[in-house]
């Protein structure tokens, strides 16, 4: 029999995760400006998985050399087929970090790659992608995408679908050797990646 004060102790440690991830899901639904009317249609995968883009930025710390000026954009690069339409552009119109305004850019080349904050990597790159992660090697480049095994080929977050849910993973190990580092709020509501050994 479970001692009630253990009881207690598990309760605290899974309210704890539920509160960080309602707080994201929070200021993610925030951003979508849906109203609360039984008529409007549900967030689409591509506008909630916008949303996060953007708050990812937030729970993300760059160093100054990702940027070319203190002035310049904050970045993020779609390679391959844009599969947000116009929701991307929509989520960060009018937005700033850190002194930094949003622009959303399609990619026309490898050699733009490097000079993205955030890199979006369409599943249409699926047979490019090992010269895509390449060509950002070394470089403070925060890589996404939704190809399968991807955090196995080296990226760093992983947009996962559980039935209707939007979820993500992370390759801390990856964001860190390019620079960048993840908040613990961040990874603390991201999914564990399959066969990784709770620390």
């Amino acid at each position: 029999m479970i001692p009630p004060e253990a009881n207690r102790e598990i309760h605290v440690q899974v309210s704890s995760k539920t509160w960080i991830w309602l707080r994201f899901l929070v200021a993610i639904l925030a951003l979508m400006r849906f109203d609360a009317r039984a008529s409007d249609p549900l967030p689409s995968q591509y506008q909630l998985k916008a949303a996060f883009l953007y708050n990812f930025a937030k729970f993300v710390d760059w160093p100054p050399s990702a940027y070319s000026s203190a002035t310049a954009p904050f970045v993020i690069g779609l390679i391959g087929q844009n599969p947000f339409g116009n929701e991307l552009e929509r989520t960060v119109t009018n937005k700033m970090i850190a002194g930094h305004a949003f622009v959303v850019k399609q990619l026309k080349s490898l050699s733009e790659a490097a000079r993205c904050q955030i890199l979006f990597i369409s599943t249409s790159e699926r047979k490019r992608l090992p010269d895509i992660l390449k060509a950002v090697r070394g470089q403070s480049v925060l890589t996404v995408s939704e190809l399968d095994r991807f955090l196995q080929a080296g990226g760093m977050i992983q947009f996962i679908m559980e039935g209707n849910r939007v979820r993500f993973e992370i390759n801390d190990a990856a964001a860190r050797q390019a620079g960048l580092r993840i908040s613990s709020k961040l990874l603390g509501v991201a999914r564990r990646p399959e066969g990784e050994s709770k620390p």
